[in-house]
């Protein structure tokens, strides 16, 4: 028993030296696509939280990897090949298109192989929120992206008007643009309410996972939540941005105001997550999760 168990970090040590030519391989395919992200996607609102989900992700996936590489095996080399040969010319065809989620989709799929590759599917599904919670670092492609965010901005932009209008501030909705008093407003993407919505996805995630580590029902039931907190945080910024344009002028509500108003509204979208989940916890009392 003592000879086995003193082997054991041996054996972990050896599985780690052996998959050091693959992490290499990883790497030099992932350093200029993260490069790309940073510049592209993590530098927007849209894509603000990547930074922060991608040091969260790492950090959970290695805690679990001693336990992944010690109870795994060796995944099927045939469902390997199958997942590196649908990986990289993903990543080949982003990579020479400038196709940013084609890419981080193929380097995406190239870790999930390689991984599958050293513990097997088994472990993978085990330890699925990780490999999950990574998945929200893909880009949403353009397209998904208008069609994602028109019905949001309709629907911003009807609660904000219906919110100032009783306030005395005139008003003129046309679908997504409102004419306020000599101004002319379009509720673009970003107001829409998609990004809070990425954003709020993976940090509430991550908070019921190392946090509250509820019974998957409660876990359904925050996030469920985060829909109507996010549009709820994206009218009040719209309204915020309308009585700031019609009071003092299109350079304070379109300048930068326009910024902060954001960052400040998901941060009090997070603060209401947290309160709500703390309320909530009293009366539901999520059974915790084995």
């Amino acid at each position: 028993m003592t000879a086995s168990v003193a082997d054991a970090p041996r054996s972990i040590a050896v599985r780690l030296v052996g998959v050091l030519p693959l992490v290499v391989a990883g790497l030099a395919l992932a350093v200029p696509t993260f490069i790309r992200l940073g510049q592209q996607v993590w530098s927007m609102e849209i894509g603000a939280h990547g930074p922060i989900v991608l040091a969260t992700g790492v950090w959970i996936l290695w805690r679990q990897m001693p336990s992944m590489l010690s109870e795994g095996t060796r995944g099927h080399l045939a469902l390997t090949i199958l997942a590196v040969a649908a990986a990289l010319p993903l990543y080949v065809v982003g990579r020479a298109y400038d196709l940013i989620s084609l890419e981080a989709a193929g380097l995406y799929g190239f870790g999930l192989a390689v991984l599958h590759d050293r513990v097997g599917l088994r472990q993978m599904l085990k330890n699925w929120f990780p490999l999950f919670y990574l998945g929200l670092l893909l880009p949403v492609p353009g397209w998904l992206l208008d069609q994602g965010t028109a019905p949001l901005k309709l629907l911003v932009s009807a609660m904000s008007a219906s919110i100032v209008e009783p306030l005395g501030v005139p008003i003129l909705r046309e679908g997504v643009t409102m004419t306020v008093g000599p101004y002319q407003l379009l509720v673009e993407d970003a107001c829409s309410g998609l990004n809070s919505l990425i954003g709020l996805i993976a940090i509430t995630l991550f908070y019921i996972y190392l946090l509250r580590n509820a019974g998957w029902r409660y876990s359904l039931f925050l996030v469920c939540l985060i829909i109507p907190v996010a549009i709820a945080a994206n009218v009040l910024r719209i309204v915020t941005l309308i009585l700031l344009t019609y009071y003092f002028g299109d350079a304070v509500g379109q300048g930068f105001l326009h910024v902060t108003a954001g960052l400040f509204l998901f941060a009090v979208s997070l603060v209401l997550m947290f309160m709500i989940d703390s309320v909530a916890s009293r009366f539901f009392k999520p059974q915790q999760a084995a």
